[in-house]
């Protein structure tokens, strides 16, 4: 389905329990202002919607998942002012994202630059096609990342080789990603969505309060002392008790069935 009447860069649809998010800008799904306020659209609606368990990004096209900004737009902002403004609404659509209490898996396909790369750090998972490009060349511009990319990076990466990243603007092949951990699987040329997709209606098929449980107790605990974290842990795994979802899964599994889980 379309997010909205008039949209024209950024679709999502849904497929059973997956939504999929779709770019598209040619010809390389640079992040515009009208393209950021249609992703956080999507994002709205998706939200609301309670049949969708997990969500899939990517870009249309081989040549690139999201190349980064627009640069048109960056040098108005120099000339004109703004910077400000426009920082603060890309980190608050980029903040609904990542606060969608459904798991993410990012699709990339050939040039993840900048915001895209962002982009992509702003899933709980990555597959990349074996063509796919990641690089944070701000510094090529005299500027630096703005989606969060200083953030992220280091926590998914290292601290030190993001900033080799970010001082050098070099570019790393899907391969080298997959080293240092920047993605979780390749993909066939061509395949990244296909896979992406498969291991999405592989989640969708869990338990959808559960898996939102999941990425709470990583993503807060995370930021937590090991204390904390786990007394986070504690309160969640008693909320997982009180769900209709659990009781039928252990059900299941005495009765030897499959559960069906309905997200309650």
């Amino acid at each position: 389905m379309q997010a909205h009447d008039g949209n024209t860069f950024v679709t999502w649809r849904r497929d059973g329990g997956l939504a999929i998010i779709t770019f598209n800008n040619p010809p390389l799904n640079v992040l515009s202002r009208q393209v950021l306020a249609e992703f956080d659209h999507c994002v709205a609606k998706i939200e609301q919607d309670e049949t969708v368990v997990c969500v899939v990004v990517t870009g249309a096209g081989d040549r690139a998942f999201v190349a980064g900004a627009d640069i048109k737009e960056l040098s108005q902002l120099l000339e004109q002012g703004g910077s400000r403004e426009r920082v603060e609404r890309s980190h608050a659509i980029f903040g609904r994202f990542t606060s969608l209490i459904k798991p993410t898996i990012a699709a990339v396909n050939g040039l993840a630059l900048g915001g895209g790369c962002e982009l992509a750090l702003l899933c709980d998972m990555r597959i990349a096609a074996e063509s796919a490009q990641f690089a944070m060349p701000e510094i090529k511009l005299g500027l630096m990342p703005g989606g969060g990319g200083t953030q992220r990076l280091p926590r998914l990466v290292g601290a030190a080789k993001a900033k080799e990243l970010m001082f050098t603007a070099r570019h790393i092949d899907a391969r080298e990603a997959l080293e240092i951990g920047l993605v979780n699987a390749l993909a066939p040329e061509g395949k990244a969505l296909q896979v992406a997709v498969e291991l999405g209606r592989h989640i969708a098929q869990r338990a959808g309060k559960t898996l939102a449980f999941i990425k709470q107790a990583v993503d807060e605990g995370g930021q937590l002392s090991l204390g904390d974290g786990l007394a986070l842990e504690r309160e969640l795994f008693v909320k997982v008790f009180e769900t209709d979802d659990a009781r039928d899964g252990v059900q299941a599994f005495l009765e030897k069935r499959q559960p069906q889980f309905r997200n309650r």
